[in-house]
C-alpha cells in the first residue's frame, strides 16, 4: 500500500473528474490520502471529501500565502472530527516578498504571527503539524525547534541541510515529484540521508507533477513513480519503500489507525 500524505483533492481543476482521480489512484496501489487544506475558503470542501471517502483524511490550517484570511473559528470546529490527521498546511514562506522592505517585513511578521497560533492548536490538540517551508528556513527552524511540542512533516522538503535538525524534534520529510527531476541531485543525494523511518510520500496534487509527465496535471497515482525513483535512489526494492513509508505515515498521523469506520 501507498500513502499520498499530501494531494489537494480540493482543488478545482479536480471538480469534473474526482471519481477517476480516485479510480486510477487505487490502481497504482495507492489506498490513503491525506488532504491538507490550505485556504479558509476550502477547508469545508477538503472535509465533505474524506467524508464522503472511506480511505480519505484531511488536515486544517492556512498556508502563508493565506495568512491575512486566517481565522481560528474557520479551523478548531473541524479539528476534532476523527478524520482530521493534522493541521496544516501551515508555515513560512518567503519566496515572493516585495520589494519595498517594509511591506516584507509586515508580511513575514504575519506570517510568523499566524504560523506561531497553528503550532499552538497543534500543541493544543495533540495534532502533527504539515509545514510548509519556502525560503524562510532559518525562521521557520528557529520557531519548529522552540515551540513544536507535536512534530509532523516537512511538506516537499526542499533539501536544505539545516532541516535536518528537525530529526531529533519528530518530524517527517515529505518526498514528491521534485525527486524525480533532472535539477534536483541536491535532494537526491540528500534523501540518502534521512533516516528511513522518517520519509513520507506525496504528490502535492495538482502541482509538481513528476517526471515523465512533467507540465501536465499531478494526480495521486504518481505517488507511485515517486516511489520507484526513491527505491532506486536507496537501492531497495519498491515494495520496501511502500511499507516503509506506510508505517511511516500511520505513525506521524496517529489517528489515522484509531479511524473507526
Amino acid at each position: 500500500m501507498i500513502i499520498d500524505t499530501h494531494s489537494h483533492h480540493d482543488h478545482s481543476s479536480y471538480h469534473s473528474d474526482l471519481d477517476s482521480i480516485f479510480d486510477r489512484a487505487f490502481a497504482a496501489g495507492v489506498q490513503k490520502f491525506i488532504i491538507p487544506a490550505a485556504d479558509p475558503k476550502d477547508i469545508a470542501k477538503a472535509q465533505a471529501i474524506a467524508l464522503a471517502q472511506e480511505n480519505v483524511f484531511y488536515a486544517v490550517g492556512t498556508h502563508p500565502y493565506h495568512a491575512e484570511e486566517h481565522s481560528d473559528e474557520a479551523i478548531l470546529p473541524l479539528i476534532d472530527n476523527p478524520k482530521c490527521v493534522a493541521i496544516g498546511e501551515c508555515g513560512l514562506d518567503y519566496f515572493r516578498l516585495p520589494k519595498d522592505t517594509a511591506e516584507a517585513e509586515a508580511i513575514i511578521r504575519l506570517q510568523k504571527t499566524v504560523f506561531k497560533r497553528q503550532i499552538e492548536i497543534a500543541n493544543e490538540r495533540s495534532l502533527p503539524l504539515i509545514v510548509h517551508i519556502r525560503d524562510a528556513s532559518d525562521d521557520a527552524l528557529e520557531m519548529l525547534i522552540n515551540l513544536s511540542k507535536t512534530g509532523g512533516v516537512l511538506h516537499c522538503f526542499n533539501a536544505d541541510e539545516q532541516l535536518l535538525k528537525l530529526i531529533d524534534r519528530g518530524f517527517y520529510y515529505g518526498i514528491g515529484g521534485v525527486l524525480t527531476f533532472a535539477n534536483a541531485q541536491k535532494l537526491q543525494e540528500i534523501v540518502t540521508r534521512i533516516p528511513r523511518d522518517r520519509i513520507l510520500l506525496e504528490t502535492d496534487a495538482p502541482y509538481l507533477t513528476p517526471m515523465p509527465h512533467r507540465g501536465k496535471r499531478n494526480e495521486p497515482a504518481y505517488t507511485a513513480i515517486v516511489a520507484a525513483k526513491l527505491a532506486e535512489i536507496l537501492s531497495i526494492p519498491i515494495e520496501t519503500i511502500c511499507e516503509i513509508t506506510t508505517q511511516n505515515a500511520m505513525r506521524c498521523f496517529g489517528r489515522m489507525n484509531n479511524y473507526d469506520r
